[in-house]
C-alpha cells in the first residue's frame, strides 16, 4: 500500500489489509531464551534482538532451545543467529552530496527515512501499521509517538502532505486497535504511551490542510483521554492509579505509567544492573525506569533523588508540568471539536476539565519566588526544585498566565539559555535528558511558546542559536544528529552526551523542527550551511 491510497476525511480508510500483530513481547514469546540473550550480552546493544527477525515460528524456536540448551558444546551465540536475522536498515542509495544546503539535505532524508507496511515481516516485534510512516533514524527504526509531532513540522514544510496524511491513518488505526498510541509501534512498547500529542497533531494536520475535517478524529481523541484517565472517577483523596492521582485536597492530575514492573525488553540488563544498586524492590525501579521512558525524557536528573544515581528513580511519585499541559490540551480540543460537532454537553464537561486542571497547575506546580513552573511530588507533597525545559510547555498549550509568561521568560534567560539554544536542565549528569544536552522538540515547544505570549525576541534568540547549533555540526559532519551538546566553546561542534546508547544520526525531530525554522528565519546563517566537501 502506498502512503498516498489514505483518504483525507476517514481516518479508518483501508485498516482492514492490515496483517494482525503477534500478540506476545520478546520476553512473553522466548521466555527463558530472551533471559539468557539478554544477560549473556550477545549484541552490544539490547535492542537489537528485541528487533530481530524469527527465522522460523518462534514457538519451534524456543522448543529446539529447550531441547539444546544442556548439551555439550551448546553455544547460544550460534544459536540466535541460525535462528535469528538482526533488523538491518533498509536500502537507500541516498547520498549527501557536497555542498548540498541544509534545507534539501532534510528535504531529501525523508524518504530514506520512510517505512511501508511491506517492510512489517513475520513473527518479529514490529505492530503493522497500515500506511507508510517516518522513523527518527538510527536504532530507532519503528514510528514513535511524540517525534512525530515534531517530525511533521518539517514534513509540512517539505511539502509532503501525504506523508503527513499517511501518520494520520496510523496514528488513529493505533488508537482505535489498542486504545493508546503505544510509545512505538513495537510489542514491548505497549504496555506505555509517551507524552500525548495527537491532540496537536490533529491542529498541525488541519492548519497544513491534510485532512477534510478535525471532526473526524474526535472519537481517537476521547478514546485516548479515557486511556490517561483510568480509574479516574473511584479514586479517593491520597490515592493513585495508574496515571491518576488524586491529591489530599481533592486535585485530580496526572503521571507517567507503564502496565508493567519488570526490567524494559529494549534494556532488559541494564535496568537489571541499574535495580540491583538500589535498596527498594526491583520491581519499583523497574517500574520508574518505564514510566520514565513513557516521559519521552528517559533519562533525566528531573526523575532522579539522586541526579548522578539512575537507581533513585522515582518518576511515578511526580506529577509532570508537560504531561498535565498536554492533557489539558487534549481536554480542550474535546471541547471545541464536540462544540463543532453540535455536541454541547460535552464541549461544557471536557471545558470545565480543561478549566479544572489549568487552575490546578497554576496552583500545584506555579513557583512565585522561582517565576517557573514545577514537577510536583505527590508522595512527599512538595514541589521539586530542579529547573527544566518543561516550564515552558502551560506556554504552549496556552494556559499560563500574561503574567507568568514574563516571568517565564526571565527565568528561562538567566538559567537555561545556553550558547546553543535552551538547555534541558541546569544539573550535569551522565543522562541524555541533563544539561548541557538541547534537544530539538524543546527548542520548539519554547520558541512557540514564547511567540504566543508576545515574548518574541526571546523567541527568535532561541531560534537562532539552536539553527546555528545544528548548522555547524552540519557543515563539519554533513548530517543532523538526536541531541547537541549547547555550551560554549562545543554548540554546534559535538553531539550531545550520555545516555545509554551511542549518539543516533537521522534524525527525524531533528529533522522536522530545524526545517521549520528554516522557514521562520529565511536570513539565518544556517540557510547557507552546506555539507562539505570529502
Amino acid at each position: 500500500m502506498d502512503d498516498r491510497d489514505v483518504s483525507g476525511s476517514d481516518p479508518h480508510a483501508r485498516v482492514s489489509q492490515v496483517a494482525p500483530a503477534d500478540p506476545l513481547t520478546p520476553a512473553d514469546r522466548y521466555a527463558e531464551l530472551f533471559v539468557a540473550v539478554q544477560c549473556g550480552r550477545i549484541f552490544d546493544d539490547s535492542k537489537t534482538f528485541v528487533d530481530c527477525i524469527p527465522r522460523q515460528d518462534p514457538e519451534a524456536i524456543l522448543a529446539a532451545y529447550r531441547a539444546r540448551k544442556d548439551t555439550p558444546g551448546f553455544d547460544l551465540a550460534s544459536f540466535v543467529d541460525e535462528h535469528f536475522i538482526p533488523e538491518r536498515e533498509p536500502f537507500s542509495n541516498y547520498v549527501s552530496p557536497p555542498e548540498q544546503p541544509l534545507r534539501v539535505h532534510i528535504d531529501g532524508l525523508w524518504d530514506v527515512l520512510t517505512r511501508r507496511p511491506q517492510q512489517h515481516p513475520r513473527y518479529s516485534s514490529l505492530l503493522p501499521l497500515p500506511y507508510a510512516y517516518v522513523v527518527p533514524g538510527g536504532r530507532f527504526r519503528e514510528l514513535y509517538y511524540w517525534d512525530s509531532h515534531f517530525t511533521m513540522l518539517g514534513l509540512a514544510e517539505s511539502g509532503r502532505p501525504h506523508l503527513m496524511r499517511a501518520m494520520a491513518g496510523n496514528f488513529a488505526y493505533l488508537i482505535d486497535t489498542y486504545g493508546h498510541v503505544p510509545n512505538g509501534n513495537r510489542t514491548y512498547y505497549l504496555s506505555r504511551s509517551q507524552p500525548p500529542v495527537f491532540a496537536m497533531m490533529v491542529d498541525l494536520f488541519a492548519r497544513y490542510g491534510v485532512i477534510r475535517r478535525s471532526l473526524d478524529y474526535l472519537p481517537q481523541l476521547r478514546k485516548e483521554y479515557a486511556y490517561w484517565m483510568a480509574g479516574a472517577d473511584t479514586l479517593r483523596p491520597g490515592e493513585a492509579h495508574r496515571s491518576c492521582v488524586h491529591l489530599g485536597d481533592g486535585t485530580l492530575l496526572n503521571r507517567y505509567w507503564d502496565e508493567r514492573d519488570t526490567p524494559r525488553e529494549e534494556a532488559y540488563l541494564e535496568d537489571v544492573l541499574t535495580a540491583r544498586q538500589s535498596t527498594r524492590p526491583a520491581r519499583e525501579v523497574y517500574r520508574d525506569l518505564r514510566a520514565g521512558a513513557a516521559s519521552g525524557w528517559d533519562f533525566s536528573s528531573r526523575w532522579l533523588d539522586d541526579a548522578q544515581q539512575l537507581a533513585s528513580i522515582r518518576t511515578t511519585a511526580l506529577l509532570p508540568v508537560d504531561l498535565n499541559s498536554f492533557l489539558f490540551k487534549l481536554e480542550t480540543q474535546i471541547a471545541r471539536l464536540s462544540a463543532m460537532g453540535g455536541d454541547i454537553e460535552t464541549s461544557r464537561h471536557f471545558q470545565r476539565k480543561a478549566d479544572e486542571r489549568a487552575q490546578a497547575i497554576g496552583r500545584v506546580m506555579w513557583d512565585e519566588r522561582a517565576g517557573a513552573f514545577f514537577d510536583f511530588d505527590w508522595q512527599r507533597g512538595r514541589l521539586c526544585t530542579a529547573l527544566t525545559a518543561a516550564t515552558v510547555t502551560p506556554l504552549y498549550v496556552g494556559l499560563a498566565s500574561r503574567e507568568q509568561a514574563r516571568r517565564i521568560a526571565r527565568t528561562v534567560r538567566q538559567r537555561l539559555l545556553s550558547a546553543g539554544g535552551i538547555a534541558t536542565t541546569e544539573i550535569d549528569s551522565d543522562q541524555q535528558w541533563d544539561h548541557p544536552n538541547g534537544w530539538a522538540p524543546l527548542q520548539w515547544l519554547a520558541k512557540r511558546g514564547f511567540d504566543q505570549y508576545d515574548e518574541t525576541a526571546l523567541a527568535q534568540d532561541i531560534s537562532d542559536r539552536w539553527l546555528k547549533t545544528v548548522g555547524k555540526l552540519y557543515e563539519r559532519k554533513n548530517k543532523l544528529i538526536e541531541k547537541y551538546s549547547l555550551i560554549p566553546m562545543q554548540a554546534g561542534a559535538v553531539g550531545g552526551g550520555g545516555g545509554e546508547y551511542p549518539l543516533q544520526d537521522g534524525f527525524g525531530w531533528t529533522n522536522g523542527v530545524t526545517r521549520r525554522l528554516l522557514r521562520d528565519s529565511p536570513r539565518h546563517s544556517a540557510n547557507q550551511s552546506r555539507a562539505q566537501k570529502p
